[in-house]
């Protein structure tokens, strides 16, 4: 084994760590007898070699000598190997990439391309080991062949003749997927593969198999779902808690279906031949991760691979079917946007004896409402049942969906509530680094405006370090958190000066704002002139804020702010402006500052400047010009700013209107922005170009910030407060006319 592989240069290439001379231990170690061994050396060519699914020259070299080790029956856990080679080999790239590529990008796309191309070359080695006496590299040879081999047909005739012979579940399991994945890679096969699929989910002997059916009928052929597919779904689930599916047991076959499924029949229309076989569809190009197989007993190692198959190995301990819950996530996936499906189905399963089923449950009930509008009341009343569980990863699931819902988590507000008054130890979480911070009930009910969470935040307020998130708890709540402006007072005159200002005061100067509490106009000047070098423009700027918000209640700053404008140009003397107009409203102070702020060479700066002139309104309106011609500028961020400016100066809607909804096509992150200012300027003439995009929206069932492989905290609030202000400005309940 592993002939030349010494001599390979392999100290001439790199990897994401530095020279590679190191990846020749890394495969012997893959071949090592030792489990340990093994599992460290495939954490090092995950973690360096093909970090990140990038393919560098090294993993290149590599693939030979991965094939070796794939193809040798001596070597352990070539399942994870069939993995790795997997994920090296499984990235297409289409013309449409290949367009976008720039110069710096042509080298890392010559080596996927290369990638490809040599793991196709090798891909036939898959065929043989579907039937391997190694139930994990059954598991992985599926995938494989469904990703990389060239002839999907020949794939799927194999997939379908080993499904009756196949003695573990969890590789049927593997089978079936990668049906659906030969369906969504070559999509002229989608009809033929969804008819077998449609028999399957509903004549397979085993409710498993039924289920990854339907998942996978989801995916790639959505029409062949049955109608009834949420009691469907739920009977499969019933049966999957009542009758525990081992690994190996295939039970009663039934007369009506072969062993294990339903095998190709005769009857079948015909294969296409060499010339009509479809060509290949891009494939998704993230890595393919280690899977935690079950395979025999696990051996703990302190690497990253390690790691994940412990954790997975506790997530799943007793669990009768632990793939159950990924078959369910591969269906939500497929069912898209029927919202009242996918609703109906996480209810039946947040109703589940079996908590495991309901904390998936959650967790894909967070992923829904992310994603998708809806009606969810009773979705979100059910997440709020499990607040009360004695399972403490239910409970913190549960809690971790809520906090992310802002006012969609209203009735869970009294199952919040319990949860806070049932454990007043918990209302503040403290870490090994970093400063204190609030547990989740106690950020979700404040989120609500609820005064119940008012007592755990005047606790946080009396420890000695203050939760870094009480401001922003402070700040949703308003006026109902008014009783802890004393405290926060206090706790700021406290706050040392030194380098750790920043951390002590901002919490407490951002609740000070939220309630406009005037009377710590004292303790915020404090902060304001004596402000450390370290982090204090951040200090200041957040002191300035507050005095701001503190509007004629802080006078006694004015002085202090005259001398801060006398910068003009920098964003102190702007955020000082803000702050002097808010207090005094002396416009003639402020105006040429703010003028000089649009003159920055920093795009922030201008932003800055442009909304701090469109709030002194017609005051301003000398400055229109000036703000009309940024309205081309490259920055979309400063044209939206300027276009505001301009309407709240000017009073002339055309323009600005103009530019919001040019700006609304190219940036869906600045919908908010520009919708506010619609509303304020309300009604939106029917019919209108305004009026329309607004219905577009509020009629589009996807979130308008939703990001495929990510999302933000507030995604779900930023939305809402989209949807309640597209119809604010259309019932208009502004101050003027888009017209």
């Amino acid at each position: 084994m592993f002939s030349g592989i010494d001599e390979v240069d392999w100290a001439s290439m790199e990897h994401a760590y530095g020279p590679a001379d190191d990846v020749p231990e890394l495969l012997r170690g893959l071949a090592s007898a030792d489990p340990a061994e093994r599992e460290a050396a495939l954490d090092g060519m995950y973690g360096a070699v093909h970090h990140q699914g990038d393919v560098y020259a090294c993993t290149l070299a590599c693939i030979p000598f991965l094939f070796e080790l794939v193809v040798d029956p001596g070597v352990q856990d070539r399942g994870g190997v069939v993995e790795l080679l997997t994920s090296i080999g499984g990235f297409d790239l289409d013309e449409d990439d290949e367009a976008e590529i720039d110069e710096d990008e042509i080298e890392g796309a010559a080596n996927y391309a290369m990638a490809a191309a040599a793991v196709t070359a090798g891909a036939g080695v898959f065929f043989e080991l579907i039937a391997d006496e190694d139930p994990g590299v059954r598991l992985a040879a599926p995938l494989a062949l469904a990703t990389l081999h060239r002839h999907p047909v020949r794939v799927l005739a194999l997939l379908r003749e080993r499904l009756p012979v196949e003695p573990d579940e969890e590789v049927r399991l593997a089978l079936v997927e990668a049906a659906g994945r030969v369906a969504l890679r070559h999509r002229p096969l989608a009809e033929r593969v969804g008819k077998w699929l449609g028999l399957l989910a509903s004549r397979a002997d085993s409710p498993g198999l039924r289920l990854a059916a339907l998942a996978q009928l989801a995916r790639c052929s959505p029409d062949g779902l049955p109608g009834d597919v949420v009691p469907v779904v739920s009977g499969l689930l019933r049966q999957m808690r009542s009758v525990p599916e081992e690994s190996g047991d295939r039970g009663d076959r039934g007369e009506h279906a072969p062993p294990g499924g339903i095998a190709a029949r005769e009857d079948d229309e015909p294969e296409p031949g060499p010339d009509t076989t479809p060509d290949a569809e891009p494939v998704d190009p993230e890595p393919v991760a280690p899977a935690e197989t079950g395979r025999g007993e696990h051996v703990a190692t302190p690497t990253l691979v390690g790691q994940l198959r412990s954790l997975s190995a506790q997530e799943n301990a007793g669990r009768g079917a632990p793939w159950a819950a990924d078959l369910l996530r591969t269906l939500h996936v497929g069912l898209d946007d029927r919202v009242g499906d996918r609703t109906a189905l996480l209810a039946d399963q947040l109703r589940s004896p079996d908590r495991r089923q309901r904390i998936d449950a959650v967790r894909m009930s967070g992923g829904l409402i992310r994603a998708w509008r809806g009606p969810y009341e009773e979705l979100v009343a059910l997440v709020g049942d499990q607040l009360s569980d004695p399972e403490p990863r239910l409970a913190e699931a549960a809690s971790h969906v809520l906090e992310e819902l802002f006012g969609l988590a209203a009735p869970a507000a009294d199952a919040l509530a319990a949860r806070l008054a049932a454990d007043p130890g918990s209302w503040v979480k403290t870490w090994a680094s970093g400063p204190p911070g609030l547990c989740s009930p106690v950020k979700a009910l404040a989120r609500l405006g609820d005064a119940r969470a008012v007592p755990a935040l005047a606790a946080a307020l009396e420890l000695p370090q203050v939760a870094h998130d009480v401001g922003f708890a402070v700040g949703h709540l308003g006026a109902t958190a008014r009783p802890l402006a004393g405290a926060l007072r206090r706790r700021l005159a406290e706050v040392e000066l030194d380098e750790g200002a920043y951390d002590r005061a901002s919490p407490l100067l951002a609740g000070l704002t939220a309630l406009r509490a005037g009377e710590a106009a004292p303790e915020v000047l404090r902060v304001l002139r004596g402000a450390p070098e370290y982090r204090g423009e951040w200090l200041r700027t957040a002191a300035l804020r507050a005095l701001g918000s503190f509007g004629p209640a802080a006078r006694e700053a004015v002085p202090e702010l005259r001398a801060l404008v006398r910068r003009p140009g920098t964003a102190s003397a702007t955020e000082a402006a803000e702050a002097l107009w808010a207090v005094s409203g002396d416009a003639d102070a402020v105006l040429p500052v703010l003028i000089e702020g649009l003159r920055s060479d920093q795009v922030h700066d201008r932003r800055a400047a442009a909304v701090a002139l469109g709030a002194l309104g017609p005051r301003a309106a000398v400055v229109a010009p000036r703000l009309r011609g940024l309205l081309a500028h490259e920055e979309l961020w400063l044209r939206v700013d300027a276009a505001i400016a301009l309407w709240e100066v000017s009073g002339r809607t055309r323009e600005t209107v103009a530019a919001l909804l040019t700006a609304w096509e190219q940036n869906r992150h600045v919908r908010v922005r520009v919708a506010e200012c619609l509303a304020r300027m309300g009604p939106v003439p029917e019919g209108s170009a305004a009026a329309h995009v607004l219905r577009s929206e509020l009629v589009s069932v996807r979130r308008h910030n939703t990001m495929d492989g990510g999302y933000g905290s507030h995604d779900i609030h930023e939305d809402e407060k989209l949807l309640a202000l597209c119809r604010q400005a259309l019932r208009g309940t502004g101050k003027g006319s888009t017209s």
